[in-house]
């Protein structure tokens, strides 16, 4: 065993059968396991869907999941107000914020509220796409998806979808909007 440098946390899992070094995979404690997550930094994005009314969250779970074909997934919490409109949606739009975009973050992250009339009461714009998916402006990119799997996933629902249009942002300069260890932030150039 290698000493732990200070100021580090040693994570370790229970002795057991199964494997070479005599260790078995067991559950993390969860606080252990959000402190660890911190660390990860991740591109914020926007889902939206379309219904009466819209719904749309801020999500840091995006990534791509395969090219050929074009695939792409974001995480939603069972508990979500999102979910019921996501899970009846065929089409959804992810929008990648920029590094200004915070407030548009926080305004679509916020609980209990109507996030598409406070994003407008905020000055923000937004416009019905395909199938009245909301299409928010201003953004770094948007591509409009269509859902083909929802796949659960403990308290969540893994939500493939599909890239059937994309758009971007002219300006190559423009950065993202990250987060990380619980903070929004920009990326330096």
């Amino acid at each position: 065993m290698h000493p732990v440098p200070a100021g580090k946390v040693l994570l370790t899992r229970a002795p057991g059968p199964g494997r070479e070094d005599g260790v078995t995979a067991t559950a993390i404690d969860s606080g252990l396991f959000r402190r660890v997550l911190r660390r990860h930094a991740a591109a914020v994005v926007v889902v939206t869907a379309p219904g009466e009314p819209p719904t749309g969250f801020t999500a840091t779970s995006f990534t791509s999941v395969s090219l050929d074909p074009p695939l792409v997934s974001f995480c939603v919490a069972k508990a979500a107000s999102a979910w019921p409109t996501v899970r009846g949606a065929g089409l959804v739009a992810v929008h990648v914020l920029t590094a200004g975009q915070e407030p548009v973050a926080r305004t679509f992250a916020a609980r209990g509220t109507d996030r598409f009339a406070a994003h407008a009461a905020a000055g923000g714009t937004w416009t019905p796409g395909p199938d009245g998916v909301p299409l928010l402006d201003d953004v770094l990119a948007v591509l409009i998806c269509e859902v083909v799997n929802h796949v659960e996933a403990g308290d969540h629902v893994i939500v493939v979808a599909s890239p059937v249009h994309a758009t971007h942002h002219a300006d190559s300069t423009a950065t993202p909007l990250v987060y990380h260890d619980g903070a929004y932030l920009a990326l330096d150039r």
